[in-house]
């Protein structure tokens, strides 16, 4: 295969370059990840192989081809208008697909991008402003006096909680959710968050150019970007179709628990939960004899060996008091874990932290 040419335009740390090799060496001054990512990209194969994040599964290696990818960050820039000399900061781990995303789109589309390490407050030593950034939802509440910084955000790996969405309405930062996958080259939809101020009530899932959905019969979401994967992507992700380009997220098939013939979506319950538990939490199926299933709820406690029964019967008492809940909605039982088991993402791994629950079922 004839090896990837990057755009003219294109700077790292503010450093144009004359050729490839010259790329590739300044770049092993930043990260080995980063330089081994680029002389995987400027070699002879078609392809560039990816870790899978593990949130669905176990993770594993998938070949993602070079021309999707460059598809891919060409839409990201269409839908976002973030043409050539765009001033972008990749804060993310290259080991993933979305940090290799943010250096294929400043190749691609002749972006000026600086790398710095992947910390949890990655503009706290900064005084520049970027025109383009994506970030974790850990990364974002940490940098929330420094958020200006950046003009338009992206935030991927898991869901944004109230908390942070309440505290980033006021912020002149475009601050955008994302769906999508590492099996998608990440987003292809996205969401605006900071939607308050512009007098909208609800924002849904927004598709990219050259993107078409539907919805199968389990009610999952099918992706159709012949431009991104040679074959259509069968979520397991329960959504409703608000239009051919707009989608509300609504949980993962997975995680449904069927308690006495009523179908409970965890991630519908868990939002209205946020606004009364403090901590990480989700709530799960357990086997009954009588519903089938029966809903209970996991909070992860540091300090489990001050919890009492008396605080289960609190959380209890609030959850019935706020009215958001239906009688199948409120948990049979309650779980306290001194700490989650968590994907090389930090996301919570549902699936293992439950089966080292069962220990105390």
């Amino acid at each position: 295969m004839k090896k990837n040419p990057y755009h003219s335009a294109f700077k790292l740390q503010g450093k144009s370059f004359s050729c490839e090799e010259e790329l590739i060496d300044f770049s092993k001054e930043i990260s080995v990840e980063v330089a081994d990512f680029l002389t995987n990209w400027f070699n002879a194969t078609s392809f560039v192989e990816v870790k899978t994040s593990g949130s669905t599964g176990n993770p594993k290696i998938i070949q993602l081809q070079k021309s999707h990818m460059i598809n891919s960050a060409k839409a990201t820039g269409e839908y976002f208008n973030l043409p050539e000399n765009t001033t972008a900061l990749l804060c993310m781990s290259t080991n993933y697909i979305a940090g290799k995303m943010m250096l294929v789109r400043a190749l691609t589309l002749g972006w000026h991008l600086d790398v710095v390490e992947p910390t949890s407050n990655p503009l706290k030593n900064s005084d520049k402003i970027y025109d383009f950034s994506a970030m974790v939802s850990m990364q974002l509440h940490n940098s929330l006096a420094d958020i200006h910084k950046i003009k338009k955000l992206i935030v991927g790996g898991g869901t944004v909680s109230n908390e942070l969405l309440s505290k980033i309405q006021e912020v002149k930062t475009e601050i955008f959710a994302t769906y999508g996958m590492t099996e998608t080259i990440t987003h292809i939809a996205v969401k605006k968050l900071n939607v308050i101020a512009s007098g909208a009530k609800q924002s849904y899932y927004k598709t990219l150019p050259n993107i078409k959905i539907a919805v199968n019969h389990r009610g999952c979401l099918v992706i159709d970007a012949p431009t991104i994967s040679a074959e259509k992507v069968v979520t397991n992700d329960l959504v409703e179709l608000i239009s051919p380009t707009e989608f509300k997220w609504l949980g993962r098939i997975d995680n449904v628990i069927n308690s006495g013939g009523i179908k409970l979506i965890p991630e519908q319950i868990e939002e209205k939960l946020a606004g009364i538990i403090e901590n990480r939490f989700f709530v799960a199926g357990k086997k009954d004899k009588i519903l089938g299933e029966k809903m209970i709820l996991i909070i992860e406690e540091l300090k489990i060996d001050k919890i009492k029964n008396s605080t289960k019967a609190l959380i209890l008492s609030e959850i019935k008091n706020s009215k958001l809940f239906s009688t199948y909605e409120i948990p049979k039982e309650i779980y306290f874990l001194e700490k989650f088991i968590e994907t090389e993402t930090k996301k919570i791994d549902r699936a293992k932290t439950l089966e080292f629950l069962k220990n105390s079922f």
